[in-house]
């Protein structure tokens, strides 16, 4: 059986065309993420993309705040290896990690990021990484810094979930979505670990953020994301 890496390895080459007839309202999905960023467009803000993939969010970040400096961690050597392409007429801005971040601590000093973004991998931990990596990304902020997750969700019943499931299948086959592209994400979804939505915001909360917020519901795709206290004078940017 493949690990999660070689699973993503395998995914890395069709990945970016198959986000958009995988995920239902790809734009507003991920247009929440990068919108809820309370920041402006000129800081130079270091961001750290977890579970990067190809640099998807990364590039709608990067775009968005043009003087920021974007640290993609993956488990996918494949995955980064098409983020380097991506990314490979702005050398210097972008470093690449090959890294657990489940498991191993996150890159940079403590308080090292202004904003934490991660979309479609948390939901990959066991619960209990999940916390930990909640509390491991409040350490990594700077004082006034931001995470935002966009993922999928449990649904908050059972009867829910199901719907959840028949509406994603629905959809995606309307957006023309393959036999074959159907089997890969259900190969991709046999490792998914999703959690509600109810219980990431609690865990955000017991972590320190504060307020933690919402974004975006549709369906097992959610934006939330949460704040790190107020910006101490002695974090400035280095």
């Amino acid at each position: 059986m493949l690990g999660i890496g070689e699973v993503f390895d395998s995914a890395a080459p069709g990945y970016d065309r198959a986000r958009r007839m995988l995920v239902p309202g790809f734009d507003g999905f991920y247009g929440a993420a990068v919108e809820s960023i309370p920041f402006g467009a000129d800081e130079p803000l270091r961001v750290l993309d977890l579970g990067a993939g190809t640099g998807l969010l990364s590039a709608m970040v990067a775009g968005r705040f043009p003087r920021s400096r974007v640290t993609l961690v993956d488990l996918s050597v494949e995955m980064l290896r098409v983020a380097r392409r991506r990314f490979a007429g702005e050398p210097g801005r972008f470093e690449f990690r090959v890294l657990d971040h489940a498991r191993k601590p996150l890159p940079g000093r403590p308080r090292a990021y202004d904003v934490v973004v991660s979309a479609l991998s948390i939901h990959h931990l066991t619960h209990g990484d999940k916390r930990e990596l909640f509390e491991k990304v409040h350490g990594a902020l700077a004082g006034g810094g931001w995470f935002v997750n966009a993922d999928q969700v449990l649904g908050p019943t059972p009867e829910a979930e199901r719907e959840y499931g028949e509406d994603w299948l629905r959809r995606v086959r309307l957006a023309g979505a393959s036999d074959g592209d159907l089997a890969a994400a259900l190969a991709r979804m046999k490792a998914d670990k999703n959690a509600t939505l109810e219980a990431q915001t609690t865990w955000l909360e017991e972590a320190g953020f504060a307020p933690v917020e919402s974004f975006y519901e549709d369906g097992r795709f959610a934006v939330y994301g949460g704040l790190k206290g107020k910006r101490r004078k002695e974090e400035t940017h280095g």
